[in-house]
C-alpha cells in the first residue's frame, strides 16, 4: 500500500514537460510546495494528459466519487489493481479518468523483529510516476493511487506496492482505452528500488521536514 509519500522536487513542471508526447504544461491553480510527509486527505498534484497537453492540479488525496454525499468514511487513498475495474468506488474513474501522481519516494512500515519501523523507498534521483485515478465529487478534484502485489524485489518490505509506470507506459495509462490501461494492472516492471530506515517522527502527520527521509541505509 502507499499511505505516506514525499514530493520535494522543485522542477515538477519541467519533469511533466519531459513526459512522452507532452508539448505544453498548464498549472492554472499552481502546484503544492515541497512536502516530506504527505498523508491521505492532504493536497497532492494530479497530472492529467490530453494529446500534447499536460495539466497539473492540486487534488485531495482520497477519491471522492461523484455519488458521495460527504467526506465521511475512510479516505480512498489506494485502489487495488485487482478490483479497480469492478469496485463501485473506482470503476467509473478507471474507464476515463486516469492520472499520474508524481513522487520522489514513499514510506512503508516494516516489522524487522523489534516492532514496526518506517522505511523510505525511492528509485535513483528521478521522479516516480504512480498510476492514479481522479474524480470531481463534492465539487472538488480528488485522486487515488493504484496498488498491486509487490514485486519480488520489494515483497520483504510489504506485500503491496504502488503501480509505478515506466516511461513507455505513462501515456497508455493516462490516455489509453480501458482495455489498454487494464494491461498495466500488474506489478511494475521497474527495478532497483532502494529502502532506508526513516525517522520514526514520520508517524506524526504534523512533522514535515527533510530529515524524515533518513540518512542511514539497510
Amino acid at each position: 500500500m502507499c499511505g505516506r509519500f514525499v514530493l520535494f522536487t522543485e522542477s515538477l513542471l519541467a519533469e511533466v514537460g519531459n513526459l512522452p508526447g507532452v508539448g505544453e504544461v498548464h498549472a492554472p491553480q499552481g502546484i503544492p510546495g515541497p512536502r516530506f510527509n504527505i498523508a491521505p486527505t492532504q493536497v497532492v498534484p494530479a497530472v492529467r494528459l490530453r494529446e500534447e497537453l499536460a495539466q497539473v492540479d492540486p487534488a485531495r488525496w482520497g477519491l471522492l466519487p461523484g455519488w458521495k454525499k460527504d467526506e465521511s468514511g475512510p479516505p480512498l487513498f489506494n485502489a487495488r489493481a485487482e478490483t479497480v475495474r469492478s469496485k463501485p468506488s473506482f470503476r467509473a474513474a478507471f474507464k476515463a479518468q486516469r492520472c499520474l501522481i508524481p513522487m520522489n519516494g514513499y514510506y512503508e512500515w516494516h516489522d524487522d523483529g523489534a516492532g514496526k519501523a518506517p522505511y523510505y523507498v525511492t528509485r535513483g534521483e528521478g521522479l516516480l510516476w504512480a498510476a492514479g485515478l481522479w474524480e470531481e465529487g463534492l465539487e472538488r478534484l480528488s485522486a487515488t493511487i493504484v496498488t498491486t502485489a509487490a514485486t519480488p524485489e520489494m515483497e520483504w518490505l510489504h506485500d503491496r506496492l504502488p503501480r509505478f509506470l515506466g516511461e513507455e507506459e505513462v501515456r497508455t495509462w493516462a490516455t489509453g482505452s480501458p482495455e489498454e490501461a487494464a494491461s498495466l494492472l500488474a506489478p511494475t516492471g521497474l527495478e532497483d528500488f532502494s529502502a532506508r530506515k526513516a525517522d520514526k517522527a514520520v508517524g506524526n502527520v504534523s512533522n514535515d521536514y527533510p530529515a524524515l527521509i533518513g540518512t542511514f541505509g539497510v
